[in-house]
């Protein structure tokens, strides 16, 4: 098991080699990525999806809405003849 701990010498060890590699520069620009790549990931997990039952009864909604709108355009030509 301590085979999978790290340390503050490693931590220090890869963080000095990170930055011989990518420069001062881009460094901060890689982690803030990074960090906003964690963020949306923990947003997605964290959003609750429909269930089965929710989508079928979005998808009667949409088709409703949509028989209406065709009802009420049918009606309004009508009015205008």
């Amino acid at each position: 098991m301590t085979l999978l701990m790290i340390g503050t010498t490693e931590l220090l060890l890869i963080g000095g080699l990170a930055l011989l590699l990518f420069g001062g520069k881009k460094l901060p620009e890689m982690m803030r990525g990074l960090g906003q790549g964690v963020r949306e990931f923990k947003k997605g997990v964290n959003t609750e999806t429909p269930t089965e039952d929710e989508d079928n009864n979005a998808e009667n909604e949409d088709e409703q809405s949509v028989q209406n709108d065709q009802e009420a355009s049918s009606a309004q030509d009508s009015d205008e003849r």
